[in-house]
């Protein structure tokens, strides 16, 4: 009887896991990611990456490269722990923070990248209107295309004061975690 129910609860772990990384692909992260947060995450402890390839049946080099994107977008951290020579990895534990985390990383990504493509696109802009005389209509043209510019930086600028926002915590002001009931046995 023991052994049904320790599979039971180990397919039920399963099942919090794939529901993890099905998750994750909402903020366009691969499976294969999200399935490593997810046994992480479930395992509540650190795990090496010896226990991680045999958890998803990887190679080590490739979970090596999983565990350093996961520690790049902020969702991981590599942690020490005395008396424990391999390097031991972790994720967060609260799902709002890994939100944030994957929100915040996102966002940045893609205001840095519009941040780059808008300043070339307006010098590029300025250098036609500097090269003589124009026609009014093509200089009207110019304007207009100046003036979307302005619309752009001002929408990137209002993301970027968004993810300040959720950086700061200052959200769970306005939209409060919810507080969850402790559990009866």
């Amino acid at each position: 009887m023991g052994d049904v129910s320790s599979n039971m609860v180990e397919q039920t772990k399963e099942h919090f896991i794939e529901k993890i990384a099905d998750n994750m692909r909402a903020f366009g992260i691969s499976p294969t990611l999200g399935r490593v947060l997810g046994i992480i995450y479930m395992n509540k402890e650190p795990m090496t990456l010896d226990q991680l390839s045999e958890a998803t049946g990887m190679s080590k080099t490739r979970m090596s490269q999983v565990v350093r994107e996961m520690i790049d977008l902020n969702i991981a951290d590599k942690v020490f722990e005395k008396g424990v020579r391999k390097d031991l990895y972790t994720v967060e534990q609260d799902y709002y923070q890994t939100f944030i985390s994957l929100f915040i990383s996102n966002w940045r990504q893609a205001i840095n990248k519009s941040r780059l493509f808008e300043q070339k696109w307006r010098q590029r802009i300025l250098d036609i209107k500097n090269e003589g005389s124009l026609s009014p209509d093509v200089e009207n043209e110019i304007n207009e295309l100046l003036k979307e510019t302005q619309i752009w930086l001002a929408y990137y600028d209002w993301i970027s004061r968004l993810v300040d926002f959720f950086e700061s915590g200052e959200v769970f002001k306005h939209v409060p975690k919810k507080r969850v009931p402790e559990f009866e046995e």
